[in-house]
């Protein structure tokens, strides 16, 4: 006899990908959107290193790109310019302990380079505020 089959199609897992050169931050938003249930299954992988998750744009194809500005060797504006340069399509959330001003500029500049924002937020990042950019 075959196990019945569900009507209800699989989602596939949205393709997200970390990038933060502070390991707890990275356990942080991993952890953050394990809670996000309603926003269906994430396929995430986290980068501490920005060269190493510039390389992975394109094997990764990542729908959700997270990004923090502030990074040792290339900063996340050098990350955004060089992602933008590949092509990459899919939204960006940007993350940072810098001031207003600076996260609204790097919003700017990203928007310019024709990339897809869906928030700029202060660190610590909310759970409410990520909540609303990953439905946006």
């Amino acid at each position: 006899m075959k196990p019945p089959t569900s009507s209800a199609p699989q989602i596939a897992p949205r393709r997200v990908l970390l990038l933060d050169d502070d390991r707890f931050m990275l356990d942080v938003l991993s952890e953050m959107l394990g809670m996000l249930n309603a926003s269906g299954p994430f396929d995430i992988h986290a980068e501490i290193d920005a060269r190493r998750a510039l390389a992975l744009l394109p094997r990764h194809a990542p729908e959700l790109l997270i990004c923090d500005l502030a990074m040792p060797d290339m900063d996340g504006i050098e990350f955004l310019q060089a992602a933008a340069i590949q092509g990459y399509s899919g939204r960006v959330i940007l993350v940072s302990a810098m001031e207003d001003g600076v996260r609204n500029a790097a919003t700017e500049l990203a928007r310019a380079l024709g990339l897809q924002v869906a928030g700029a937020f202060r660190k610590p990042l909310g759970i409410e505020q990520l909540r609303l950019a990953v439905q946006c």
